[in-house]
């Protein structure tokens, strides 16, 4: 197929930008003449192609010629479908663009775009065939700025995160039962409102001191991070809230900023930080003490609830009473048993005599006691010796025994191995090459290497020799020497 369409643009009549595609006609697959779809030519040689075949050639050309591109816009008739794939526009002052970002894509999106979100999404240009609609096919998602905003954020928070302001070691427990609340928000804030009405149905007894400071644009994080520092002066509160309602990443970038992060980390008392919504983090979060997901939330967390107090304290007071009834019951039955151990002087030698007596009882039963054990085991041991002492006598005569066959058994093996080296002597006396000698055989040795000869052809005229007879040796050399074969002796 040839790629080689463009996208090239005019000027119409009016002024108007215009864009014309060029090379449609090659992107149109030629049809099978006997498909019910195929192109039919008119009496003037004009083709006609069916509308499937257009779009599908159309969305292909739009793919190839404009690459991913961010876009930016706001959100409307945004819909989660229940497959998981979102459908929105998103559009601007003068035009708009239907979107899709299917279910695979949208599920690690970092946040839901709501209606009137502005935001920047990282999409491709296609064709929805079955209407014929230009729409955008969305990869990614970010709230406008996020992209500059977020690396901002992400730098900060390494720093940070390097320097410790995170570590897990440097974050305190809240108080259980704060005897001050303090709330570092702004006073117009709906975040006030939800924080004070939560604390007011969860622990009215606690007074809540609010430190006001603005919560968005210029200059807000020194100015909340001042209000923190006056907070941490003044000592009215054991616990501080640090809040804001939920918004855009602009609008909660004030807690994201180094110098409420270090007045939240230097501060003294306890911080909770309860900014945005459930999915929002700041770096305000990570440097305070506890992290609520919402305003609300902050406030749950740093009031004990005053009717689970007083449950807990009526079931203290009935556990402190029925502790004191048990312990009274307990006296008095002391009591009732120390009187009854109350006797005169007379009895009380009487019992004390009649102690005694038994004490010298046991003492003497005692005494003799270890004479008679003892004597015991003696009997028992030497019992268990007699059962157990060896038999000498027949031990000597299996002795006696095993030796005698012993000294049988050697001289049987003796008179063996006697017999058997005379009748290997014989064999080897038979084999013996000084036995063939006798024969009248003779071995030929070469005088130099002292090497058997064994071949006729071996013999050279002037050679040396060894001759090994039965009674001796001699050495020769040789003259003349006419081999021939010989078949026997």
């Amino acid at each position: 197929m040839d790629t080689s369409h463009n996208l090239h643009g005019a000027l119409d009549a009016n002024g108007q930008s215009v864009y014309r595609l060029s090379g449609l006609s090659k992107l149109i697959p030629r049809m099978n003449p006997e498909s019910p779809f195929a192109s039919s030519s008119q009496p003037g040689g004009e083709v006609v192609v069916p509308v499937s075949a257009l779009n599908r050639a159309i969305g292909t050309m739009l793919e190839r010629s404009f690459p991913l591109v961010w876009v930016a816009g706001e959100v409307s008739n945004f819909t989660r479908a229940a497959s998981g794939h979102w459908y929105f526009s998103i559009k601007d002052a003068q035009a708009q663009m239907r979107c899709v970002m299917f279910r695979g894509r949208a599920q690690h999106a970092e946040f839901t775009p709501r209606e009137g979100d502005r935001i920047e999404v990282r999409a491709l240009v296609t064709m929805y065939e079955p209407r014929g609609e230009l729409q955008l096919n969305v990869e990614a998602v970010r709230r406008t700025g996020q992209g500059r905003l977020y690396e901002a954020f992400l730098k900060l928070k390494a720093q940070l995160e390097a320097e410790g302001l995170f570590a897990p070691e440097r974050k305190r427990a809240l108080p259980p039962h704060p005897r001050a609340i303090g709330i570092v928000t702004s006073l117009q804030a709906a975040a006030l409102r939800d924080v004070l009405t939560t604390l007011q149905r969860r622990a009215p007894h606690i007074p809540v001191i609010v430190y006001p400071a603005p919560v968005q644009g210029a200059g807000v994080s020194a100015k909340l991070a001042a209000m923190v520092e006056t907070a941490n002066a003044r000592r009215e509160v054991d616990v501080l809230i640090v809040c804001r309602g939920g918004g855009s990443i602009e609008d909660l970038w004030a807690f994201n900023e180094e110098v409420l992060a270090r007045a939240i980390a230097e501060s003294a008392v306890p911080v909770v930080s309860g900014v945005g919504h459930e999915t929002d983090f700041t770096i305000a979060d990570f440097a305070a003490d506890v992290r609520a997901p919402t305003p609300t939330g902050a406030a749950e967390l740093v009031s004990p609830q005053r009717v689970l107090l007083l449950r807990d304290l009526d079931h203290r007071h009935a556990t402190l009473a029925r502790g004191f009834g048990r312990m009274m019951e307990r006296r008095a039955q002391q009591l009732d048993w120390l009187a009854r151990r109350l006797v005169s002087p007379a009895e009380r030698l009487a019992r004390q005599r009649m102690h005694l007596h038994q004490l010298s009882v046991r003492l003497a039963s005692a005494g003799a006691r270890p004479v008679r054990d003892a004597r015991g085991r003696f009997s028992l041991l030497q019992m268990r010796w007699q059962r157990w002492r060896p038999d000498l006598v027949s031990h000597h005569a299996k002795v006696d025994g095993f030796a005698e066959r012993l000294e049988r058994a050697r001289q049987r093996l003796h008179e063996r191995q006697s017999a058997r080296v005379a009748t290997l002597g014989a064999r080897l006396e038979v084999l013996s090459p000084q036995r063939t000698l006798e024969r009248g055989y003779a071995a030929l040795l070469d005088a130099q290497n002292g090497r058997a000869l064994r071949a006729p052809s071996a013999l050279k005229p002037g050679r040396r020799l060894t001759v090994h007879l039965a009674e001796g040796s001699a050495d020769i050399a040789l003259s003349d020497v006419q081999p021939r074969l010989t078949e026997g002796f």
